[in-house]
């Protein structure tokens, strides 16, 4: 028997077969499409999200003789998938990295409401969460909201195909609304964002104990698979690799190197007296939450990096800034390119990126080290700001295949960083809560001890992380002082837009 596991990430969605052991017998995968059709618009096709899984799906079981015993998935996070009472789309979904709320953002943190929200939830608020869509879409599409019936997830949106129910797992709900102690919505929080109207459009929550449905008639037509399997909708993205990393007690670290960089954190309890910034999710260890900063600019940033300079494929930049020595001779990027500024470890809606330090004597060498620098440095403050003393970090996403950047992480943070055997650790996550809500597995923990294998590990090298340690330092006093002339950069680019 296998367990097949789905993982529907912003730019690519996976499927993946497993033993009953863990192994991966094999993946397929999928990429879709992110629209931007306007300013700050990032958008995704619903439909073309589930035809994705449709076909990876598919791909799997024509190729495989093993039955299949359970279905489970996990996907992006945060965002907002609209569906009416047919639960058809009302329009495309709206991403976590969309901008257009950012002003809505900036009123709620001048206010003092995401301080406040804060308290309750733990998780600080940012334009993709689905709170800020949905205020946006009251001021500027109306006619779409009030013909939507439910406020869904990625998860969600799946979970409603393939069973016909419409549910959020905690871990989607946990940002904006959610009062993150009782694991129930906040009416309170509601009250704070002047947003009761929104309670008719939150789906009911589904986590620990109760995240089984069954795969109804339509959708087992369409994946080839019979009806009534147990569906297990598994946590989303974030916390879900970091079950499939075996990120589960306190010192252990998942670091995501994706579309998004990610730190995330096991915590024994939840602290909202701190700071606020990131997020506080259930963890989908019975009981366990994450502490989890996820910044909005990721290995997209080095795509756009690669292709600016001509430099074909993205995989080729770890070989290229091997040939930079440490500290790029001087120069720091700032990653902040995502339109809808930055989310953690700060939250700013005018965040931009630069290159600080150019000369001549630099080269497209030095160019994407200062790259692959700047992001570890990002991974570095995270790490800090969310409180944990990590003693070991487990690396995954497209990012973790180059051994390069695993051993600069390891340097740039001081902390052994580790990779797993498997390739698709948010399927993985997946396949452990299948595992635990069908009672497989008696708890997280022992499956993760039976499930999950490492695959090799980069130790710091003692020299290296001096220096990085004092260059972290140039990295922050240089971000320090750009921060000052974001606002004016805002000014200058609404003026060259005409707005």
């Amino acid at each position: 028997m296998a367990v097949l596991c789905v993982d529907a990430g912003t730019t690519m969605v996976k499927a993946v077969l497993f033993d009953e052991e863990g192994h991966e017998l094999r993946v397929a995968r999928q990429a879709t499409q992110v629209r931007r059709g306007g300013p700050g618009f990032s958008e995704q096709d619903m439909d073309g999200v589930w035809d994705a899984v449709v076909s990876t799906v598919r791909a799997l079981v024509r190729a495989g003789r093993e039955p299949v015993r359970t279905l489970a998935f996990t996907g992006q996070g945060d965002g907002c998938w609209l569906v009416g009472p047919d639960g058809r789309p009302t329009g495309p979904a709206i991403l976590w990295n969309d901008g257009r709320a950012c002003d809505i953002i900036d009123r709620w943190e001048a206010g003092g409401v995401l301080d406040a929200a804060f308290k309750i939830n733990g998780n600080y608020g940012f334009a993709g969460t689905s709170g800020a869509i949905l205020a946006w879409l009251r001021a500027h599409d109306r006619e779409r909201l009030d013909a939507s019936h439910k406020a869904l997830y990625c998860g969600g949106w799946l979970f409603l195909r393939l069973t016909g129910e419409y549910a959020a797992e905690e871990s989607d709900a946990a940002s904006p609304f959610l009062d993150i102690r009782t694991r129930a919505y906040a009416p309170e929080i509601l009250d704070l964002l002047g947003m009761p109207w929104a309670e008719r459009l939150l789906p009911g929550i589904r986590g620990d104990g109760d995240r089984i449905g069954q795969l109804r008639t339509l959708a087992a037509a369409e994946l080839g698979l019979p009806a009534g399997l147990p569906v297990v909708m598994a946590p989303f993205d974030i916390p879900a690799t970091a079950l499939g990393i075996g990120a589960v007690t306190p010192g252990q670290a998942c670091v995501i190197l994706g579309t998004t960089l990610s730190i995330a954190t096991p915590v024994a309890a939840v602290d909202t007296s701190c700071t606020p910034s990131g997020m506080t999710l259930p963890s989908g260890v019975p009981g366990g939450y994450l502490r989890s900063l996820a910044a909005m600019a990721g290995i997209e940033a080095i795509g756009w990096g690669m292709d600016l300079m001509g430099l074909g494929e993205p995989g080729g930049i770890s070989d290229l800034a091997q040939a930079a020595d440490p500290g790029a001779d001087g120069l720091f990027f700032h990653p902040y390119l995502s339109p809808a500024g930055e989310r953690a470890p700060f939250r700013d809606t005018r965040a931009r990126g630069s290159l600080s330090g150019l000369t001549f004597e630099h080269t497209k060498a030095h160019i994407t080290r200062a790259m692959l620098e700047g992001m570890s440095y990002v991974v570095r403050e995270c790490l800090e700001c969310s409180g944990a003393h990590a003693t070991e970090l487990r690396i995954t996403g497209g990012g973790a295949n180059s051994d390069f950047w695993c051993r600069l992480l390891a340097d740039v943070t001081g902390v052994p960083t580790m990779r797993s055997a498997d390739t698709e650790l948010g399927a993985k996550g997946a396949f452990i809560a299948a595992l635990v809500a069908t009672g497989a597995e008696p708890s997280v923990r022992a499956a993760v001890e039976r499930h999950v294998r490492p695959r090799d590990v980069f130790e710091p090298d003692d020299k290296r992380s001096a220096l990085y340690d004092d260059l972290y330092g140039d990295f922050l006093t240089l971000r320090d002082g750009a921060r000052i002339h974001w606002n004016r950069l805002a000014v200058s680019r609404a003026r060259c837009r005409g707005d």
